[in-house]
């Protein structure tokens, strides 16, 4: 076994290898960039080496430097996680040329699976079921076009060399494809450096289901079975799930054969994930197809690892020391059942924006860390830490394990219940709704849950005005009184001798200003009224405080929330889900007046890619106006309203700022006027 590797990634991942490494008795380093000079990663490894600036190109993806950082530090292997490196054959066989160990498989594996197409090729060899496709070296656009006119739309482009939900465009007519192709393109290059495609038949109620592999230095192969990750947002996955429902033994061993094959045909080594998407048929059966193979750890190995009992990570590390794997395929068993959250800094009520900021409250439920429980986190970040906008949006992943899929969800709902965060936009209360939904609850799962269930999961309002104001309106009164001293005439309990005592609260909320009153009655009970006329909400106000909580009894209802003040804004998180209310202080705001319109600024920080007009053109209300590149991601900036640019203010490349003005745009009658 290795004395000493080095991990070439950074955040939960690079967390997770130290974590198994610690627990081996292997000695870790880590690398970092500028934006990362404080990160998490760098604490739990025994050594780190700076190797650049914050932006990927400059730091993560400079392999020559992390060589050389593990060649300084005396690492014997390097772990390349996933994502940045982890699929490059290039650096692979320069671990190897250097004289380290690439925990991993070899860089010709890498290379037959990496290319998209060429790996069809190879698996339609091997025996492997293909989705009809165009899987050619001709990158013609005309061909291109010819091909997709040819399979039948709708159909997906897709990078060759993609991975991650990158570089890929679902395309439902002949008219739209040009403009998806060039967008996929450029999207593809600027992620991968190759904007090669394929084409691919899209098919119709389809499921993402992967089996996971492992193959040695002496020619084993097993799969430890099947994840179903049929659970995506813009290709990228949400939840994750193992075994997959509706499963049989039959198809199982099937799709595992059909895996084990594929990675022979490679003479693999170590830990790789062959993907399928799977056709439901209207009688219920199910067939497969491959997708692609990835040469790597996957995010979602830990559902794997719940229902194995297995650590995968220390299966790379003995497959990469040359040990043979530690189970052969019979002594492998599934026990019950596991679901994976990725929680994400990102904004799924407005196309999923990715959000950048800092965890000033980073609340978890009582879990363990990168190992197998009931309830377990692998995160990289820390309270007070910043998620940037250079690397991906990804916070955390949640994974519960239970006897059964019910059990399960049961858990996996308590413990999202249970998450705060306060300083940035997550998905967190999107999950739960996910999870919620009968699609999910009743396992019809497929690729278009999401936009099949869009009613019940955007722009919710689970916890409701009443309530949110009286979390407020008693977070506010407890810190009132923890501030009160002995002498009494500093109680702020409303005590009086007669009359009423009333104190009026106003708030913003859904966009709406809303006024309270509270009144202290004799006796020190409180009365509270939310609104105003038919809409009013009112009656006794009970509370007490709960530990971190308040215990709270309003108008019917009785529920336990968390308050987090982030300045006037409160977060509230409740059994029933989380919202925000604004709690207006009046003597601060006054002599305000409204900000003045005509500008369109960068919804998030990010580098300009395009702009779709110029000055003195007409636009209407949702045209393209400019492309955004953030976290990995191209973003679409469309006009809030019908107008005329007035000016650019930026050039295709810029970095800009969140906030920043991006054009000048004049309303239409402003224009008109003028």
């Amino acid at each position: 076994m290795f004395k000493k590797i080095l991990i070439a990634n950074r955040g939960e991942i690079a967390c997770r290898v130290a974590a198994t490494a610690r627990r081996m008795g292997v000695k870790t380093v880590a690398v970092y960039s500028d934006a990362d000079a404080g990160a998490k990663h760098l604490a739990v490894c025994d050594e780190a080496v700076h190797i650049g600036g914050s932006a990927p190109k400059e730091s993560y993806l400079q392999w020559q430097r992390i060589i050389g950082a593990a060649k300084a530090t005396g690492a014997q292997a390097v772990h390349p996680g996933y994502g940045f490196l982890s699929e490059n054959e290039e650096f692979a066989q320069a671990c190897a040329d250097a004289g380290l160990v690439f925990i991993g498989p070899p860089p010709s594996a890498i290379q037959a699976m990496g290319l998209k197409a060429e790996s069809k090729q190879l698996m339609e060899k091997a025996g492997v079921p293909l989705v009809p496709g165009y899987h050619g070296a001709d990158q013609d656009p005309a061909l291109l076009q010819r091909e997709a006119d040819r399979i039948g739309y709708p159909v997906l482009i897709k990078a060759s060399a993609g991975g991650g939900g990158k570089g890929m465009r679902a395309v439902e007519s002949a008219a739209e494809f040009a403009d998806a192709l060039a967008s996929c393109q450029r999207e593809a290059i600027n992620s991968f450096g190759d904007d090669a495609v394929l084409i691919e038949k899209y098919v119709q109620r389809p499921r993402h289901i992967e089996i996971q592999v492992f193959g040695d230095t002496q020619g084993n192969y097993v799969y430890l079975f099947e994840r179903d990750c049929s659970v995506q947002r813009r290709h990228q996955k949400v939840l994750e799930e193992a075994p997959a429902p509706g499963m049989t033994e039959a198809m199982r061993q099937q799709m595992g054969n059909a895996a084990v094959a594929a990675a022979r045909a490679v003479n693999y080594v170590g830990a790789g994930t062959v993907e399928f998407i799977v056709e439901q048929r209207a009688d219920g059966s199910m067939n497969f197809f491959f997708m692609e193979m990835n040469t790597r750890l996957q995010v979602e190995h830990p559902v794997t690892e719940a229902i194995t009992g297995q650590d995968l990570v220390e299966w790379q590390l003995r497959v990469a020391s040359g040990e043979p794997l530690p189970l052969a395929q019979d002594q492998l068993r599934i026990t019950g059942h596991a679901i994976e959250a990725r929680i994400c800094a990102e904004n799924p009520d407005n196309n999923f924006l990715p959000a950048t900021g800092a965890l000033h409250v980073y609340g978890l439920p009582a879990h363990v860390a990168f190992e197998r429980g009931t309830v377990r986190v692998d995160s990289g970040v820390r309270q007070g830490d910043a998620i940037s906008p250079f690397y991906d949006s990804m916070v955390a992943k949640l994974i519960v394990h239970g006897d059964t899929r019910e059990q399960a969800l049961a858990r996996l709902d308590e413990a999202l219940a249970q998450t705060h965060i306060v300083g940035l936009a997550t998905n967190v209360q999107f999950l739960r709704r996910v999870a919620r939904t009968d699609s999910f609850a009743q396992a019809k799962l497929d690729t278009a849950l999401i936009p099949r269930e869009q009613a019940v999961l955007f722009k919710r309002e689970d916890v409701g005005l009443s309530l949110a104001a009286a979390s407020a309106v008693a977070q506010a009164l407890l810190h009132e009184r923890a501030a009160e001293g002995a002498d009494p005439f500093s109680r702020r309990d409303g005590f009086h001798t007669h009359g009423v005592v009333q104190r009026r609260f106003e708030f913003e909320f859904g966009g709406e200003h809303v006024k309270a009153w509270l009144t202290y009655e004799r006796g020190g009970s409180l009365h509270l009224a939310v609104g105003e006329g038919a809409a009013q909400v009112a009656g006794p106000l009970v509370f007490a405080p709960a530990g971190d909580a308040i215990d709270l009894q309003f108008a019917g209802q009785r529920t336990r929330a968390a308050v987090h003040a982030q300045g006037e804004l409160d977060h509230v998180f409740t059994p029933q889900g989380a919202t925000q209310i604004l709690a207006i202080d009046l003597l601060a705001h006054s002599g305000e007046v409204a900000a003045e319109g005509g500008r369109l600024t960068a919804p998030m920080p990010g580098k300009v890619v395009s702009f779709a007009v110029k000055a003195g053109d007409k636009v209407a209300k949702g045209q393209a106006l400019a492309v955004m590149e953030a976290m990995k991601m191209e973003h679409t900036i469309a006009a809030p309203t019908d107008g005329v640019v007035q000016e650019l203010l930026y050039a295709p490349g810029d970095q800009v700022t969140e906030g920043a003005e991006l054009l000048k745009l004049a309303a239409a009658a402003t224009a008109a006027a003028a």
